[in-house]
């Protein structure tokens, strides 16, 4: 379960300041998605896509469950996302 803390107490920048991802709510998610998504170009950018996507998915999974920030979320949805969002390293 340790993991799972630290996953949750990993800074995530938005609205302006450092967050831990954790207290980020379902509009948080959605903005993470896109801004990611219009950052979508060619060549490097190209890579942000499935970011962009896990976020979006992020915040219809918060949706589906009724939860208002990441922390409500199961622990083994947030140790399954974190990698695709980019929270931890993935692999």
């Amino acid at each position: 379960m340790s993991d799972v803390r630290q996953i949750l107490e990993q800074p995530v920048y938005i609205r302006g300041a450092n967050r831990p991802f954790a207290e980020l709510t379902t509009d948080d998610a959605r903005s993470r998605a896109d801004e990611l998504r219009a950052a979508v170009g060619f060549g490097p950018t190209a890579r942000v896509a499935p970011v962009a996507q896990a976020w979006r998915e992020l915040s219809m999974t918060m949706d589906r469950a009724g939860v208002a920030t990441v922390g409500e979320l199961d622990p083994d949805v947030i140790v399954k996302l974190a990698p695709k969002l980019w929270v931890t390293l993935p692999g």
